[in-house]
């Protein structure tokens, strides 16, 4: 189970400020997220990468070009551009 110091140093970090009530839950809510962390560990080291044909499934992520016609459908489909952009709402 986490600590309730590490908590409080969590919510430091994040610049928030807890009540007593409030550590204590985030210290239950966030045990069970790292239990889960753990459990998906050992999931992971027990499944093996299926081939087929000798050759791994996965594929590289990598970009790949988009024609003409589908950039303009996307462009289209977004409720705001500017040009040849999707405009999105400022984050920071």
């Amino acid at each position: 189970m986490i600590s309730k110091k590490d908590v409080e140093n969590i919510a430091k970090l994040s610049r928030l400020d807890l009540t007593e009530k409030e550590a204590e839950g985030m210290q239950k809510d966030l045990s069970e997220v790292l239990d889960y962390f753990n459990l998906l560990k050992e999931v992971k080291d027990k499944i093996k990468l299926v081939s087929v044909e000798g050759k791994e499934v996965l594929r590289n992520d990598e970009a790949k070009a988009q024609s003409r016609e589908t950039i303009e459908k996307l462009i289209q489909a977004a409720p705001n551009t500017k040009g040849e952009h999707v405009k999105v709402k400022t984050i920071l």
